[in-house]
């Protein structure tokens, strides 16, 4: 290991914390829990699975590998998550399911999903009030934005009512803005707004990711998520090779925030997967 590698790991894990007590699944590893743990890492790219696992080995972080699945994307239907699953079983790894847009609590069953580790999504991939259905990272989906304030409405009911009406046990991307808000962040994130996010995520036990890639949510949002009981994740959402970092973000966000071992989720135990708790829609 160089001594860049090697300071980086240690620098990590000044800020990171032992395995979780909870005694790990068969096939599953040990679930750390601050920034020795990345919880969203797509294998795509250049990126394969085992060039993953030789990282995860190399920066002693613990990953959770997730495959992509919804309306529109190549895995649509169980088969494409059983295959994943066959390819991941009995790796060194957690594996994850990201559901893409609302429609995938009717093209999954119940019976696939809960052989995942955990399923998250985010607050990404919603239908406006005129029915115009939207992909917020892409700017002409989302077109012009006549009115941020009614927007940001919009966007906090959607995502009050995924965690309220979806089987989710994290919640990825958190607080994501489209481009022609983002500059915006901090002034349209209102007091208000962080707490009807963090209160619904607490009234479903719900985690929340602290994201690598786009450095969200603000030190502002931990903070008021903390004091509701919402508990964090360290999560990359690498669109390859080349950006999957070291959870640099999740480290600076928990000396900021003062975040310890017990603000920290862990994948659920079987039998407590939200799939085991809440129904499927139309299932």
């Amino acid at each position: 290991m160089s001594l860049i590698l090697r300071a980086s790991v240690l620098a990590l894990a000044a800020v990171a914390f032992a395995p979780g007590a909870a005694a790990p699944q068969p096939s599953r590893p040990a679930a750390p829990t601050g920034a020795l743990a990345d919880y969203h890492v797509h294998v795509k790219g250049a990126l394969t699975l085992d060039e993953a696992l030789r990282r995860s080995r190399e920066a002693g972080i613990t990953y959770g590998i997730v495959i992509n699945g919804g309306l529109t994307f190549p895995v649509h239907d169980d088969s494409g998550l059983e295959a994943f699953l066959r390819e991941a079983k009995g790796k060194a790894a957690f594996v994850a399911f990201q559901a893409e847009g609302r429609e995938w609590v009717r093209l999954f069953t119940r019976a696939t999903l809960e052989k995942f580790d955990y399923v998250f999504t985010d607050a990404m991939t919603w239908s406006d009030d005129g029915g115009r259905r939207m992909r917020l990272w892409i700017p002409s989906d989302v077109g012009p934005i006549a009115d941020p304030e009614t927007f940001m409405d919009m966007l906090v009911a959607r995502a009050a009512g995924i965690f309220a009406s979806e089987p989710i046990d994290l919640y990825v991307n958190s607080t994501y803005l489209p481009d022609q808000l983002a500059a915006d962040y901090d002034r349209l994130w209102t007091p208000e707004r962080m707490k009807r996010i963090v209160d619904g995520l607490a009234a479903s036990g719900i985690g929340m990711e602290i994201n690598n890639r786009y450095r969200i949510p603000s030190a502002a949002f931990v903070r008021i998520a903390k004091q509701s009981g919402v508990k964090f994740a360290c999560g990359t959402n690498n669109a390859g090779a080349d950006d999957l970092g070291r959870n640099e973000y999740c480290a600076q966000v928990i000396r900021e925030c003062g975040l310890g071992p017990g603000d920290f989720w862990t994948p659920p135990a079987e039998g407590r997967k939200a799939v085991q708790r809440k129904p499927l829609a139309g299932r």
